[in-house]
């Protein structure tokens, strides 16, 4: 047999795996889109003047439009950092379309979120089939479109979330060929992919320089030229980046990485609140107190106020902080923070979620296992960004949308630990004397 497929077979699989993506991509963006009209929040809250404030790119969206610039995430005229600007610019295209805060545009945004949900198949079914061959691959991006928690929070959730989990399955896809090629233009690529993605959520930068250094690491291992790919991708991070960053310097006259808000958000986890996993009611979003305080101050100064009052308070209850940290890990992996009557009062749904994603965890975690064994470096890559990526929510405050970007991930590693089950079954019995050969060509079919 020849060593290479003729072009015409080349051709037709290529065609007939674009039909299947598009078929895939079609039913996941239709079971979105077909909660939509289902959210309560779309519908009712953010057609409402008492609330439609609190949704804060919509409010930077509609300082844009109005001529402030990237105004305040609050009710404020300040100028602010809060929010990064990507997602808010897309929200304001939206609003200059179809109006500032109405029911089209809102539903036109949303529908958009679905839509880059979707689209998310594509990098997940890359890299698992890069991971694990071609049968996970399939698994996973039909998992992905079935996927309760991508169908929910993309039809009633309208944040810089389902950017974050296209961008960050593509970096990982590009990750993978980084590891094998030196090529200039793939890590550019990744660079700017990077850069991008980290405009539209920052958190995004936390896993980054894990995915470059093993990178370089796996090259140099090789003895493939490492350095310069590295230094290309990480000043196309930083070319791709800086604008804001400038900008934030020139407004405030003082080095804003990416978000100015980290004072609050530090605060509103660690000030002895711990009924929930953060203390919402005293965001200025809902609290006329704290609304007050930051328009009189402005953002700087009410962002390190707060900060000052987290880390006061957590320098006096080091017990305290280190408890609620390992409770921060135990709900983001989780789901389950109390059983608390008034909790549960506040979040009804925890019953049903907590037994889903904590199975939902335990699978993935089976899965990064099963890699480990038999494909390290995947388990390495896939590992490290599950353990890097939710650290800062353990020392701030977790909320149900941090753990999204992650999905994806644990999606590709439980569809590998249900494939390698399945296969183990299959050959627990065999039929004929020759079953380790059959053993073997089940394991490798399965990508095992």
């Amino acid at each position: 047999m020849p060593a290479q497929a003729p072009p015409f077979v080349r051709d037709s699989n290529r065609a007939s795996t674009i039909r299947a993506l598009f078929l895939v991509i079609l039913v996941a963006v239709i079971l979105r889109l077909a909660i939509v009209p289902f959210n309560r929040y779309l519908f009712e809250d953010l057609m409402d003047a008492n609330h439609i404030h609190a949704w804060e790119p919509g409010n930077v969206a509609e300082a844009l439009l109005a001529g402030r610039g990237f105004g305040s995430s609050f009710i404020s005229d300040r100028p602010a950092a809060s929010l990064p600007p990507m997602y808010p610019l897309i929200v304001a295209g939206f609003f200059r379309v179809f109006g500032v805060h109405s029911a089209n545009s809102i539903f036109a945004i949303h529908a958009f979120d679905c839509l880059i949900n979707s689209l998310a198949c594509i990098p997940i079914f890359l890299m698992a089939r890069r991971s694990f061959g071609e049968r996970a691959g399939w698994w996973a991006a039909w998992g992905w479109a079935l996927f309760p928690y991508g169908i929910y929070f993309s039809a009633a959730w309208a944040w810089s979330t389902h950017l974050l989990i296209l961008g960050l399955c593509w970096l990982l896809y590009l990750a993978q060929g980084m590891e094998e090629s030196p090529r200039l233009r793939l890590w550019a690529g990744f660079g700017l992919l990077a850069g991008f993605t980290g405009l539209a959520e920052p958190s995004a930068l936390a896993v980054v320089p894990f995915l470059m250094a093993l990178a370089c690491f796996r090259l140099a291992r090789e003895g493939k030229r490492w350095l310069l790919p590295g230094v290309v991708a990480s000043l196309m991070v930083a070319a791709t980046i800086s604008p804001w960053i400038i900008r934030n310097a020139m407004v405030f006259h003082r080095f804003i990485p990416m978000r100015g808000n980290m004072g609050l958000e530090l605060w509103m986890g660690n000030n002895g609140h711990n009924l929930s996993w953060t203390s919402d009611d005293l965001n200025p979003l809902h609290n006329q107190e704290e609304l007050a305080d930051y328009n009189r101050m402005g953002e700087v100064a009410y962002m390190e106020q707060k900060a000052q009052e987290a880390n006061a308070y957590i320098h006096e209850h080091p017990a305290w902080y280190a408890w609620m940290c390992v409770r921060r890990a135990v709900y983001l992996w989780t789901g389950y923070w109390s059983f608390d009557r008034d909790y549960l009062a506040q979040e009804p749904m925890d019953r049903a979620n907590i037994p889903f994603a904590s199975l939902f965890t335990l699978l993935g975690l089976t899965g990064l296992f099963l890699a480990w064994r038999g494909e390290p470096f995947e388990a390495i890559r896939y590992g490290g960004v599950l353990f890097v990526f939710p650290l800062m929510y353990y020392f701030s405050h977790p909320e149900p949308y941090d753990m999204r970007a992650l999905d994806p991930i644990v999606v590709v590693l439980s569809v590998y630990a249900i494939l390698r089950f399945i296969t183990r079954v299959r050959v627990s019995e065999p039929a004929f004397a020759g079953e380790e050969v059959e053993e073997s060509g089940l394991l490798a079919e399965a990508g095992g």
